[in-house]
């Protein structure tokens, strides 16, 4: 592995224009297909193997035509104080407004509040409802802008007008200027660290190069792969960090062999035979976690991972590639300033803060383990209390009217209302379908819990149902989850007594059991995930104890990042400071979202801190020694590798959407407790307790296993002789 990436270093370093042209051949490729690409699929729902989705195909089957996949607008009204949304002139408002929204090309129907019975109890609030034929994407302008005078009108009239449903709905943007911020920031951490312009700028460079052709590629093959709009997101974060980060430790490694008096043709393929093989087996872990995300079974979850996992593959071709190359064109310009003025190059010393901070761990390994052990463990304490669920129009701010339509109908009709129940009878096997569906009703109705039931609505062929149960809590409430619960608990007897079968479908129940699908996953995917990562770091390390060491420090910081999540999102502390208006259950797919993801980028940091002590080891280093020297060379680096992920991860905590802004919280606390406690001290705190230990591998096993040699040793010999061999032509270009 150490000798062909040290090869290709070396090639990408001498035919640098090729290398530059190739690239930007295909940025252009991407970039042209993704122009070509028809518009992105809206993101699909669909959630195999649970009871809702299963209800909803029902419904689609028995219901041919009814697919209700069209835009729609739910238009909420509320009288001026005092007044009654039934008065005189409050109702010929409304009537106008359905009127005029009903005139549109692509309108389906408009149903007024005062047909449809939509009035509060206190006749204080009232909605309508505005069907479209297209899907929301689809709308013309006209019919947005139609409806959007209409309820102009309404509200110069006196009434307080909302709307909810996703017509008039706006996508916020993933991160906006916070995610600028975050990049900024990481531009200044890369020149802090290297203390060159250009050295800061090359990582970001081949970053963003990296992000382009993952985002161009993504939008080229959305159609054919129905990739939504969202899946890029997830995409986004991890290409540009994990770029970042794999082109800081190469081009860091590159100067370290400059420092020791290798030419730059030569530092470069030592650079990419030790750092590169580092940056792909991280990457590779990184696309184990992500590709494991398809064990959940979540079709959307699987196409994000996917795709990041793509991004990330990018960002290590890129890494091997076009930084080697870029180095090529300024093989100087990377240096520090007082490197290039004064020709003597110099990277680092015998006594910096990596080495001093490992001496002291050293001194004192028990005292730091449980510490860390301890503070990351108190942390994760919150998850004890952890709720699942997914974030809907509540969560939105204050700010949008689609939240402000949540909260004017909660007031009027019931906590619940926005989120009822849809039951679907199939009856089939029913001797009479009718009766036995007015049994279902009046069953579902008695039960605690559920305020009112609607009038069942039949198929043409007169054998399948379906009507509405509103509960007396609101959608994201946990004892709207043990309703569920409850009415399925119930259902045997029910079913027995009809001959009919009934299933609980609707937003509320499909957010239900998507989190008790997740949850069942999650151990699954554990095993799968940890097990193959543990497996690839057994090769890297030729150890047992540093990979099991490995997976346990990941678990400590995952469960504290969790245990924040739980203690900021769900029980609001500090919430204001981050912009979360509301508190609530926690995502869903969060837990394992975050173990995969955090999974992936704790081993990168395991790899690139843990490989040069492993490289020292190897090399002849005591134990003591061994974990010094890997301090002295990556502490710097990968502390700086965590601050760039942290400020790109904590520009999406910007974003208006509730998920982006809870991931993006998420990652960042995440990698701040996997770097800076784990990393740096629960993992040279065990080392230094089992010494040698550390390093044991069974014979047997280690015949067994691959050779990689992820630590150079085989560059060793041809890195002396390489510089006879190098053709002058290609040799260091004219200081810069």
């Amino acid at each position: 592995m150490a000798t062909f990436l040290y090869r290709l270093g070396r090639t990408a370093f001498r035919r640098r224009w090729y290398v530059a042209l190739i690239w930007m051949a295909v940025l252009a490729a991407v970039g042209f297909g993704a122009a070509k690409a028809p518009a992105a699929p809206d993101a699909s729902n669909s959630m195999p193997g649970i009871e809702s989705q299963k209800a909803f195909d029902l419904m689609e089957q028995r219901f041919p035509g009814a697919k209700a996949d069209g835009a729609n607008a739910r238009i909420v009204f509320v009288a001026p104080d005092g007044q009654k949304i039934t008065a005189a002139e409050n109702k010929k408002t409304i009537d106008k407004l359905v009127d005029e929204a009903a005139d549109g090309s692509q309108v389906a129907s408009a149903v007024s509040p005062f047909q449809a019975n939509a009035i509060s109890k206190d006749a204080t609030t009232a909605y309508a409802t505005v069907s479209y034929k297209v899907k929301a994407d689809d709308l013309t302008d006209a019919s947005k802008n139609s409806l959007k005078d209409a309820i102009a009108q309404a509200k110069h009239a006196g009434l307080t007008v909302e709307v909810g449903g996703d017509a008039l709905a706006t996508q916020p943007a993933a991160g906006g200027s916070a995610e600028a911020i975050g990049i900024a920031i990481a531009a200044l951490v890369l020149l802090i660290t290297f203390g060159s312009m250009a050295a800061a700028g090359l990582p970001l460079l081949t970053a963003i190069i990296g992000v382009g052709v993952s985002m161009a590629a993504i939008m080229a093959l959305s159609s054919a792969f129905g990739l939504s709009s969202t899946t890029g997101t997830l995409a986004t974060m991890l290409g540009l960090a994990c770029g970042i980060d794999y082109a800081v430790f190469i081009v860091s490694r590159y100067r370290e062999e400059r420092a020791k008096g290798h030419t730059p043709q030569e530092a470069a393929g030592l650079a990419t035979g030790t750092a590169g093989s580092a940056v792909v087996f991280a990457g590779l872990t990184v696309v184990i976690a992500l590709a494991g995300l398809s064990v959940v079974g979540i079709p959307m979850l699987t196409k994000m991972g996917l795709a990041a996992a793509g991004a990330v593959m990018v960002g290590v071709f890129i890494a091997l590639t076009l930084v080697p190359a870029l180095l090529g064109f300024w093989p100087n310009a990377v240096l520090s300033r007082r490197s290039r003025k004064t020709g003597e190059i110099k990277e680092g010393g015998e006594n910096n803060g990596g080495s001093r901070w490992a001496r002291f761990v050293l001194r004192r390994p028990l005292p730091v383990l449980l510490l860390s052990v301890m503070g990351l463990g108190t942390l994760a304490v919150p998850v004890m209390d952890l709720q699942l669920g997914m974030p809907g129009a509540e969560a939105k701010p204050t700010s949008t009217t689609e939240r402000r339509a949540y909260d004017d109908l909660a007031k009027g009709f019931g906590p619940g209302f926005n989120g009822p129940l849809t039951i679907v009878v199939d009856a089939k096997g029913a001797a009479n379908p009718k009766t036995a569906v007015t049994t279902i009703e009046k069953k579902i109705k008695a039960t605690d819990g559920v305020v009112s039931v609607s009038p069942a609505r039949f198929n043409t062929a007169g054998d399948t149902a379906v009507f509405s149960a509103v509960p007396s809590t609101a959608p994201t409430d946990k004892k709207t989850q043990d309703l569920v619960k409850t009415i399925r608990n119930e259902r045997p007897a029910t079913e027995a007594s009809t001959r009919a079968e009934f299933e609980i479908t609707g937003t509320t129940a499909l957010n239900i059991d998507m989190a008790d699908k997740t949850q069942n996953a999650l151990l699954p995917y554990l095993i799968v995930v940890v097990g193959l990562a543990i497996l690839l770091l057994m090769v890297v390390f030729r150890s047992i104890l540093v990979p099991i060491k490995a997976a346990v420090g990941f678990l400590l910081s995952v469960l504290a990042a969790l245990g924040s999540v739980v203690a900021v999102f769900q029980w609001g502390w500090l919430a204001s400071l981050l912009g979360v208006e509301t508190t609530g259950p926690i995502m869903s797919m969060m837990p394992i979202f975050l173990v995969g993801i955090v999974f992936g980028l704790a081993m990168d940091y395991e790899v690139f801190l843990v490989a040069r002590m492993r490289e020292a080891y190897v090399h002849g280093d005591s134990p003591s020694h061994a974990i010094q020297n890997g301090f002295r060379h990556s502490a710097r680096v990968v502390a700086a590798a965590a601050l760039i992920m942290m400020a790109v991860f904590s520009g999406f905590i910007g974003a208006g959407e509730s998920m982006i802004k809870m991931i993006g919280f998420g990652l960042a606390i995440a990698v701040m407790f996997d770097a800076f406690i784990v990393r740096m001290a629960f993992v040279p705190a065990v080392l230094a307790l089992l010494g040698k230990a550390a390093w044991w591998m069974p014979r047997r096993l280690d015949r067994i296993l691959p050779k990689v040699d992820v630590e150079g040793e085989a560059l060793t010999h041809q890195s002396a002789a390489a510089p006879a061999h190098d053709d002058p032509a290609t040799q260091e270009p004219a200081p810069v």
